[in-house]
């Protein structure tokens, strides 16, 4: 056995202890694990996620790249708080922080807003560092406050001013982008670099452009009711206080497709079946999805994504 294949058993191994330290978890707040089908009708709505396609030559699916819409069914047709340790699948993810598959740890909890998933997903990272005997500090940044070392205020920069914030950080991009596509190339090329290493961070109040399918909030400016946490500049999960009126899922759904049209992209159809869900009543709730992969990465010190996988 080499090296490389040691640091990959033990990985797995670490694994294991962390699949069991989370049913644990769960179990002691009565939150119910589900397995739901891998392959999707639907494939992803997000513009910058793409799905893998299968087929057994009479239909068409996706391999699911998340078991959101599965479990938002759950729901609506009354099953109580759930998780999933799902295997995931995404078109276009290589590198040292990403694979095509991987593992998404994702859960709904019933009369929850966001906050309040924050620490719960705050404790079971916690819980899941003291398998090694580390504890975490925890900080909570506003989207605003995340921006600051950039001198840039992300509600009311322009396109420009934040392309020069990029240029100032080492960033070139030569095609045109809008307000909403550098927020995101400066949320994850450039913003991490200020993390704290080793410190759990969460990054809340999202702006409207990347409110996916949380729901607004009031303010001056309104803002989304979405979160990320980060482990160093290592991100690991995307949480949201749920959107559940069916109109303005709706309104979601037309903007993923109209983004994704100005793409190039295909649009997607929603299944009857997710629509059934919105109008049955998709009730109060806060879902989360959490890389396993990110988090053993984390916890174990790797660079590199393919270190935490028994076959590279």
């Amino acid at each position: 056995m080499d090296g490389a294949d040691h640091r990959r058993f033990q990985a797995e191994a670490l694994r294991q202890r962390l699949y069991a330290e989370i049913r644990d978890f769960f179990a002691a707040r009565g939150v119910r694990e589900v397995q739901t089908p891998i392959l999707d009708p639907m494939g992803p709505m997000e513009p910058h996620i793409e799905g893998l396609r299968a087929s057994d030559g009479r239909q068409q699916w996706f391999l699911r790249a998340s078991p959101e819409f599965f479990h938002k069914r759950l729901l609506a047709r009354g099953f109580s708080d759930l998780f999933e340790i799902a295997r995931v699948f995404r078109a276009g993810e290589h590198g040292p922080r990403h694979r095509p598959e991987f593992t998404l740890l994702e859960w709904y909890r019933l009369g929850f807003d966001h906050r309040q998933l924050m620490a719960e997903v705050a404790a079971l990272v916690q819980s899941s560092f003291a398998l090694l005997g580390r504890a975490l500090n925890v900080r909570e940044l506003s989207y605003r406050e995340w921006f600051a070392p950039l001198g840039l205020d992300p509600f009311a920069a322009t396109a420009e001013q934040m392309a020069e914030a990029a240029r100032a950080h080492g960033l070139e991009v030569a095609s045109p982008m809008d307000r909403e596509d550098w927020l995101m190339l400066l949320s994850a090329a450039v913003l991490p670099r200020f993390h704290r290493a080793k410190e759990l961070l969460f990054v809340y109040g999202f702006p409207l452009e990347q409110a996916a399918y949380a729901r607004l909030l009031p303010g001056e400016p309104p803002t989304a009711a979405r979160f990320e946490a980060f482990l160093g500049a290592l991100e690991i999960a995307n949480g949201y206080w749920e959107v559940t009126d069916l109109e303005e899922q709706r309104r979601r759904f037309a903007q993923d497709n109209a983004i994704r049209a100005k793409r190039g992209l295909p649009p997607r159809a929603v299944p009857p079946e997710v629509e059934a869900a919105f109008v049955e009543g998709l009730p109060e709730c806060a879902g989360v999805a959490l890389g396993i992969e990110r988090l053993l990465m984390a916890m174990l010190g790797s660079e590199d994504i393919a270190e935490v996988a028994l076959f590279p």
